[in-house]
């Protein structure tokens, strides 16, 4: 509550206004038509009267109920509220569970149980019962549920609910609340014209005003107020607000899908969480019906669907904006997702709201490439960037998420713990789009982006391959550019690297340089083979230098460049781990070799199937295939 005096005759009188709407003519208890209005408040109740109620009843009232009886003797809270009239001083008695609920609450409370469910347990044999008229629920006052002011919290159980009570913390807390409701309730009514009414809607408007200048903070507490009075376009502002402060909750527009103007940025939002396999309550259907019955069209709703669940699904919109957008989009597909980024963010003062229920750009957050680049710290520079016309200082720059080279390899990811195995081609200075036709598979294309959290799991055995030998391991790799204009191939889930292996270099560099790293993890299971790491160089169609260090044993061919030597960045006397970390620092500083972190590890990029990174078993020679089961990370 508030710390400044709470004017209870304000507040009655305000809403016993609102109940009935008066004009000076009209002060009796009769509306036009004759009908006799039942007014929700009564006359206060004297002084004496309140202290004999409390002598009878043992305790002294909390300080906002007692203030309230001074004011009106009891009250008509609402017919939708549950509890229908609150009692005067002579009406108000203890409760005493009637109904046995405590054993009940004591019986759940369990070994540690926290310290609100225990005075719940206690409640219902301690507290004051307010209601005389009520759908079979209780307002109950708990003189052992206080705060520091002495205010008792109340209950309203709802026994027909089998839900547990709702708690507000003060008397006063629970009138406003009903009071809330009962505009909420109303807000339908044409007629339903007030005061509050108007300063409440003035608030949304003031809110979208504030929300499009950058200046979202302020514009939140008006619109969520103004939510709570039930007032119209308060819910939909609020929404997106809330979505690009938490860009992966789902969030509900209501009927703005039906408005023509909205829809292309709306449709695709509400199909973010059936396209992602996470609505359950009647699968497509149901929520193609639930589109249908907001006023859109089915077919067009399936059609969205299915475009943002195959991942074809594009934010187009028109203007500046959408050019921006779409150079931003050619950067993220290959991986650039910071310059993509920096795009949208120098472009957001050019976005321009369709009409006058959209403030942001919530479309963007449906596209699968560029979807995935608001993170929470990215919607909020969004949310405080003026746009639309609107003036403002602009926000301070979110940092880059990407970090430079490829040390990042050997970090925990957002599960806490490094890749397991990864592999890499790249090929300088080509197009990402060539690498299928230098290391695919026969008709290898780039596939639609892709959740690469997904991808590994998904990856079909050569078991479950017509046409694939068991001894092949195609790999499906994800493509993109790095920041030095090295074209790459990776797959950061690799199987084991033995001795069958063939690496992709020379394939890949028929047109220039080409690198392939391939690091497979020391195995946890007992007599697993050691951890190993590869590189091979090739220029021209033709291996330059490589190295695989297999545990302790370092097999070499060509002229290996000084920097790395694998007998310089393996030492006997470091852990794997710091051998790793040293040739992937010393890739990057003398070849340039880098890796997109945000792109590989929560992004979408496209991907294809190379070939078989191992060659077939000479004669005299043996393999192993098992498959046991899928892991899904």
């Amino acid at each position: 509550m508030s710390d400044e005096p709470f004017n209870w005759h304000d507040f009655l009188g305000r809403w016993q206004e609102e109940w009935v709407p008066r004009t000076d003519e009209d002060d009796d208890d009769e509306d036009d038509g004759g009908q006799t209005v039942v007014r929700p408040g009564r006359p206060g109740a004297q002084e004496s009267a309140i202290a004999a109620a409390e002598e009878r009843l043992g305790r002294r009232l909390p300080t906002s109920y007692r203030e309230f009886l001074t004011v009106s003797d009891g009250w008509r809270v609402d017919e939708t509220a549950g509890v229908y009239q609150l009692g005067g001083v002579a009406d108000i008695d203890w409760f005493r569970d009637p109904y046995d609920m405590t054993p009940l609450y004591e019986e759940s409370l369990g070994d540690s149980p926290r310290k609100e469910d225990i005075l719940l347990a206690g409640m219902w044999r301690r507290a004051l019962r307010l209601e005389t008229d009520s759908d079979m629920s209780y307002a109950l006052l708990d003189p052992g549920d206080s705060d520091q002011d002495g205010e008792w919290a109340l209950y309203v159980y709802k026994g027909w609910s089998g839900e547990f009570p709702d708690r507000y913390p003060s008397f006063r807390a629970y009138m406003e609340a009903m009071y809330r409701g009962f505009h909420s309730d109303r807000v339908e009514r044409p007629d339903f014209v007030n005061a509050t009414t108007r300063a409440q809607d003035a608030h949304v408007q003031e809110a979208r005003l504030l929300a499009l200048r950058g200046r979202y903070e302020e514009a939140l507490p008006l619109l969520e107020e103004a939510l709570s009075f039930g007032r119209p376009h308060s819910a939909v502002l609020l929404n997106q607000l809330r979505h690009l402060l938490a860009p992966r909750s789902p969030r509900d527009y209501g009927y703005l899908v039906a408005d023509p103007r909205y829809l292309p940025e709306i449709l695709p939002v509400e199909a973010m969480t059936p396209a992602r396999g996470e609505w359950r309550l009647g699968g497509d259907d149901h929520w193609l019906g639930m589109m249908s019955a907001r006023g859109a069209a089915r077919e067009t709703a399936e059609a969205v669907l299915g475009a943002m669940r195959d991942g074809t699904h594009r934010y187009a919109p028109p203007g500046p904006w959408g050019r921006a957008v779409a150079e931003a989009r050619e950067a993220a597909r290959w991986g650039a997702t910071d310059a993509a980024w920096r795009v949208l963010r120098d472009a957001l003062p050019l976005w321009e709201a369709p009409g006058p229920s959209l403030i942001a750009p919530i479309g963007l957050l449906a596209d699968p490439v560029l979807g995935p680049l608001i993170t929470p710290e990215r919607g909020r520079e969004v949310l405080a960037t003026p746009r639309a016309g609107e003036a403002g200082p602009a926000p301070e720059p979110v940092p880059d998420l990407d970090p430079p080279g490829l040390a990042w390899l050997t970090e925990p990811a957002a599960n806490g713990r490094p890749l397991d195995g990864y592999r890499c081609v790249w090929v300088e200075g080509i197009d990402p789009a060539r690498l299928p036709a230098l290391i695919g598979e026969e008709g290898a294309e780039l596939g639609a982006p892709a959740d690469l959290r997904e991808t590994s799991w998904r990856v079909p055995g050569p078991h479950e391959r017509e046409g694939v030998e068991l001894w092949e391991d195609r790999a499906v790799v994800a493509v993109g550019r790095t920041a030095e204009a090295w074209a790459f191939a990776f797959d950061g889930d690799s199987r084991y690297l033995n001795k069958l292996f063939l690496s992709p270099a020379a394939a890949a560099s028929s047109s220039g340089r080409a690198v392939v790293v391939w690091r497979d993890p020391r195995r946890s299971t007992p007599g697993a083979h050691p951890a190993v790491f590869h590189l091979s160089v090739a220029e021209q169609g033709e291996e330059l230098y490589a190295f695989t260090v297999r545990g302790t044993e370092i097999q070499r061919s060509g002229t290996i460049p000084e920097a790395l030597d694998p007998a310089r960045l393996f030492r006997p006397q470091d852990t794997e781990p710091d051998g790793e970390l040293r040739v992937l620092e010393a890739l990057h500083t003398e070849l340039g070799l880098s890796l997109p972190r945000f792109a590989l590890t929560q992004g979408r990029l496209r991907t294809f199937t190379t070939r078989s990174w191992t060659r077939a078993p000479r004669e005299g020679e043996g393999f192993a295939y098992v498959s046991i089961g899928r892991r899904r990370s």
